[in-house]
């Protein structure tokens, strides 16, 4: 039960190496995939931690591989959070960086195509927002986390200038 059949650095060379390529595949997926959990987002995660389980374990089925592995996920796991908090650079490199999809009452339709944005996602934030009009938003970002947040132009100002 607690006899490994690897030594112990290979299961964290194999945990590195999956937690490395996963997250990669994650970020270029985009922004939206991780900002909304759907079904069938739901049922990719489970099917992801099936298909690389046999990448991580190999032929072990000990317990102790398997603590092994989670203690080196987590570890993974904190170090990047550690490094994205204090590096802007690996800040953005793995989590990117805010975009920008309707400013001043313009809405950036290949930018909501780009970043799988739906229309009915971006009406659904709108209402969120309370902006009832495309012309009353002055910024809409796509954040880094999947959310969108939209900025509403404050009338008030707006009649002050006319």
């Amino acid at each position: 039960m607690f006899e490994m059949s690897m030594p112990w650095w290979e299961f964290v060379l194999r945990a590195v190496v999956v937690y490395v390529v996963l997250l990669a595949m994650i970020r270029l997926s985009g922004k939206r995939t991780m900002g909304q959990f759907t079904a069938f987002d739901m049922l990719l995660i489970v099917l992801l931690g099936n298909a690389v389980q046999n990448a991580l374990l190999g032929k072990d089925t000990s317990m102790s591989g398997g603590l092994l592995l989670a203690a080196t996920l987590i570890v993974l796991n904190w170090i990047v959070g550690f490094v994205t908090a204090r590096n802007k650079r690996a800040e953005r490199l793995l989590e990117g960086v805010p975009v920008v999809l309707a400013r001043n009452g313009h809405v950036y339709q290949e930018v909501l195509r780009r970043e799988l944005v739906s229309r009915d996602d971006f009406a659904k934030s709108m209402r969120e927002a309370g902006c009832s009009e495309v012309d009353r938003i002055h910024l809409a970002l796509l954040e880094t986390n999947g959310h969108i947040t939209i900025v509403v132009r404050d009338e008030a100002k707006d009649d002050e200038r006319v």
